[in-house]
């Protein structure tokens, strides 16, 4: 994503002494926050929204996904999504929303990386080896069902909304080039 991106506030949904969240403040939210919400496109039209985990490696957002599971045969017909995250307070927070196209990645140097991300954010139990193209997680005694490949996506986002809660209520729209 851009290190910077236009904020737009939309006056209609906000405070009227409200402010446009800036970007950086919004990516910041996106990398630190533990868990996410991917909504992809079903085959029939319909959505289809589950929890994930994400980490930021050259300024995107990354997730991964098993090659049979629901979001990654989605992707594979349409590759449009939408990463979300937030708190769930009507008192306080503020909920960001990416929108923009799923795009596989194979490079593996650039895999390793990623990998890395997921161990310093989430810890060993997310440590993936990098093989064929995609992560490969081992599992553990506790966890068997966890092993098997991965595949890892990066969004390439499109448009962003920023929906600040408290006091003060916003909504922002940020435009990505």
């Amino acid at each position: 994503m851009s290190t910077t991106a236009p904020a737009e506030l939309d006056r209609r949904y906000s405070s009227p002494d409200a402010t446009a969240t800036a970007w950086e403040e919004a990516r910041g939210r996106l990398a630190e926050a533990g868990l996410y919400w991917l909504a992809t496109v079903r085959p029939e039209g319909g959505p289809h929204v589950t929890p994930l985990l994400s980490v930021f490696v050259d300024d995107r957002a990354w997730f991964s996904t098993g090659p049979h599971e629901r979001k990654a045969g989605n992707l594979a017909r349409n590759s449009r999504c939408a990463l979300i995250t937030g708190c769930n307070s009507l008192e306080e927070g503020l909920d960001v929303v990416v929108e923009g196209e799923a795009v596989r990645v194979a490079d593996e140097d650039v895999l390793r990386r990623v990998a890395d991300a997921y161990v310093a954010k989430y810890g060993e139990v997310w440590r993936f080896e990098v093989r064929d193209g995609a992560f490969f997680h081992r599992g553990s005694q506790e966890h068997e069902a966890a092993e098997g490949t991965a595949w890892v996506f990066r969004i390439e986002p499109s448009k962003g909304f920023g929906f600040g809660k408290g006091d003060v209520y916003s909504q922002t729209r940020w435009r990505f080039a």
